[in-house]
């Protein structure tokens, strides 16, 4: 890939939506180039709303966040979405286009990179279609390329989905709840393919989380939200069941558990 991974710097951040919740509260991360967080936490901690505010989908109320050098507060609208072209975003809900082909779903992952005039046309230069094709190799799903993504298993779409966001040739990847819709097989793979192009791309990776096994087995480093605050934040090696049980604010239940 070649381009240097995106740090995150992120100080006093908090996010209050209209309606007045407080989504994230005083938050401050140093997430360094390079790295694999597992963001963990119940359903309304803050960790989706953390993701969001990371690729300026959601404004921050107060504090400051650098992403990649820049400052989110002060980008203007050219330049934020100059930013999200460097992030590759991964969702629980794949966001496909069923109807196309798999190939041109990956496809969408060089609109930042293509003329207004080709993407209206189809018309992707040769060495756009090369990237797409070698991100649907690096997650093992080449051979579907000209598949209907609704043809697709659910594991297969969140592949395509991955590929996706590495035909952008990201600096930054963010998943949220990547896995929240699968079976456990079909998890571990799309988690390990997540692992994978961290260690072999560099490319710094954030995943939300709910599973307690999950965020052991493939981050380095847990953060834990409740509340919209940060609860902990260190090695993964660590974190102990009651350091998930303070993040989660109960015990650990079956549902916390995703299985083999």
């Amino acid at each position: 890939m070649g381009a240097v991974p995106f740090s995150i710097h992120a100080r006093d951040v908090t996010v209050r939506y209209p309606n007045g919740v407080v989504a994230l509260d005083g938050i401050s991360l140093d997430i360094q180039a390079g790295e694999m967080v597992s963001v963990v936490g119940l359903s309304g901690s803050g960790k989706s709303s953390l993701i969001r505010t990371i690729n300026g989908l959601v404004p921050i109320s107060s504090g400051t966040l650098e992403v990649g050098g820049r400052h989110l507060e002060s980008l203007r609208a050219r330049e934020l979405r100059a930013l999200r072209g460097d992030i590759g975003m991964i969702f629980q809900g794949f966001n496909l286009a069923t109807r196309a082909s798999v190939l041109n779903n990956v496809l969408v992952g060089r609109l930042a990179h293509t003329p207004t005039w080709r993407t209206f046309l189809g018309a992707y230069r040769a060495e756009d279609r090369q990237i797409a094709y070698e991100a649907l190799e690096r997650v093992g799903i080449l051979g579907k390329v000209w598949d209907r993504a609704s043809t697709l298993s659910g594991g297969q779409q969140q592949r395509v989905a991955i590929a996706r966001a590495l035909s952008q040739q990201p600096r930054l990847v963010l998943a949220d709840e990547p896995v929240a819709s699968l079976d456990p097989p079909t998890a571990h793979g799309v988690m390990s393919d997540l692992r994978r192009i961290n260690r072999d791309l560099g490319i710094t990776v954030i995943t939300n989380l709910h599973l307690v096994d999950l965020a052991r087995q493939y981050g380095t480093r847990l953060i834990g939200l409740r509340a919209g605050q940060v609860v902990y934040d260190g090695a993964v090696a660590d974190a102990s069941d009651a350091v998930f049980e303070n993040i989660y604010g109960r015990s650990i239940e079956n549902r916390d558990v995703l299985g083999t």
